[in-house]
């Protein structure tokens, strides 16, 4: 029996053992751990700043002789290091250099934008080409680019030229020569025919010519006559002739414009002409209007045969101011008035009736425009009680309204000088002799000798 019993158990053993084999190879089984792989080929980057170029390390750390002349050491190396890195950029090659300035010289020339010439378009050949000519002479056959447009091409206008083929890059609206753009008064100056002393009589016949015309004409045509075209203002200098033509703009509500004689005078030829024709036709667009030329005399005195192209030149601008004045084209609400202190070198046909209807003299003052000039420039100037006005008007000095005004500033000067604050007699007497030794010698005997 014992056999027996001994001899089943060993089955049942093993029949347990296969039942755990079965289980274990239904679980899952657990992966081996596997390092990550490598994102980047190549050793490890270290943080902060590289081998080369970090400092090495001072020792000792205590405040020491040593460790100062380690530090000292340092820097002359660093030094040394920038000498080297500064040679090294000045001593590049020269087409490293030269790349360099032409990229920056093609980068301002971006920030500038291409440039553009003016010029004046001639004639239409077709839609795609024009000639036109510019400030320097000669006339171009050019091209006309695609997006020009066509309805503002028209003969004589302002267009813009492409700064190397010279062709139509685009047109210029307003056409006005900028230099008759700065001719015209925007503000009108603070002077006023109050600020104009004696010289009633010049006043009363400047009103007639030149301010009635332009605000009642309907009183000229019942009388039947046509209004003057123009008037010129002579005389010796420093007598109000500008003065005049300031109160005329002040009290005006016409366009005015101002132009020296001496601006009509141009570089090229033809410019000159074309300058006055450019000033009467902006002057009639604004009519109505007064144009002012001072100093007449620089471009209208007398012709005579000359080999000179600029004495050619300057004639050939009076003769267009003639023909504007008295040409086929009417200028009716267009009024001039010049100025000049030497009305005798002027040509004959500038001022004779039918251009310059009025010459308006201007005399040195007598009694008693000088008491109206010394009364308005010592109106506000504090005067002591010996000052007796009377004594300096009544001299026979040949003073004009310019040189008055220089006595009484001389003599506020004088008593500044002194930190007064009023004028005496002594200032005037002193002011009048200075002003009166500048007027008639000028510089002293010998000075230059």
């Amino acid at each position: 029996m014992g056999n027996a019993q001994s001899g089943a158990n060993p089955p049942a053993d093993n029949n347990r053992n296969t039942d755990k084999d079965k289980g274990k190879a239904q679980q899952p089984q657990k992966k081996k751990w596997e390092p990550p792989l490598p994102t980047r080929v190549g050793k490890k980057k270290r943080r902060g700043p590289s081998a080369a170029s970090k400092l090495p390390a001072v020792f000792p750390t205590t405040r020491c002789r040593l460790k100062l002349l380690k530090m000292e050491r340092i820097k002359d190396y660093l030094l040394l290091e920038e000498e080297f890195v500064q040679n090294q950029e000045r001593l590049k090659p020269e087409a490293t250099r030269e790349e360099k300035n032409e990229e920056d010289r093609s980068r301002v020339d971006d920030l500038r934008g291409s440039p553009m010439a003016v010029g004046t378009m001639e004639e239409i050949i077709d839609d795609d080409h024009a000639i036109i000519s510019t400030a320097s002479g000669p006339e171009h056959y050019v091209s006309i680019m695609s997006y020009v447009d066509k309805d503002l091409l028209e003969p004589g206008c302002q267009v813009l030229l492409h700064h190397k083929t010279q062709a139509i890059v685009g047109v210029l609206q307003d056409d006005a020569d900028p230099l008759v753009s700065i001719m015209k008064l925007d503000k009108a100056p603070t002077e006023s025919y109050a600020d104009v002393g004696g010289l009633e009589n010049q006043i009363q016949e400047i009103k007639e010519s030149v301010e009635l015309p332009l605000t009642h004409p309907e009183l000229y045509e019942e009388m039947g006559i046509k209004p003057p075209k123009g008037v010129i203002l002579y005389g010796v200098p420093g007598t109000g002739k500008t003065l005049l033509a300031k109160a005329v703009a002040n009290q005006t509500s016409a366009t005015f414009l101002r132009v020296v004689g001496s601006e009509l005078i141009q570089k090229y030829l033809g410019d000159g002409p074309k300058l006055v024709r450019e000033l009467f036709r902006v002057a009639e667009e604004h009519a109505p209007s007064i144009v002012f030329i001072d100093e007449i005399d620089a471009i209208g005195t007398k012709r005579y045969d000359s080999t000179s192209g600029g004495e050619r030149e300057i004639q050939r601008t009076m003769l267009e101011l003639l023909n504007q004045l008295d040409g086929f084209d009417t200028r009716g609400d267009v009024k001039v008035i010049m100025a000049t202190n030497r009305i005798d070198s002027l040509d004959p046909a500038l001022i004779r009736p039918g251009r310059i209807d009025r010459k308006i003299e201007f005399p040195l003052p007598d009694v008693k425009t000088k008491r109206h000039i010394f009364r308005l420039h010592t109106s506000r100037m504090s005067l002591s009680e010996d000052v007796d006005l009377e004594e300096f008007i009544l001299t026979k000095d040949d003073l004009s309204g310019a040189d008055i005004k220089a006595v009484c500033t001389e003599a506020g000067l004088l008593a500044l000088r002194e930190r007064r604050m009023r004028v005496t007699k002594a200032d005037f007497t002193s002011a009048r002799e200075k002003v009166l030794y500048r007027k008639n010698e000028g510089t002293p005997e010998g000075l230059y000798l």
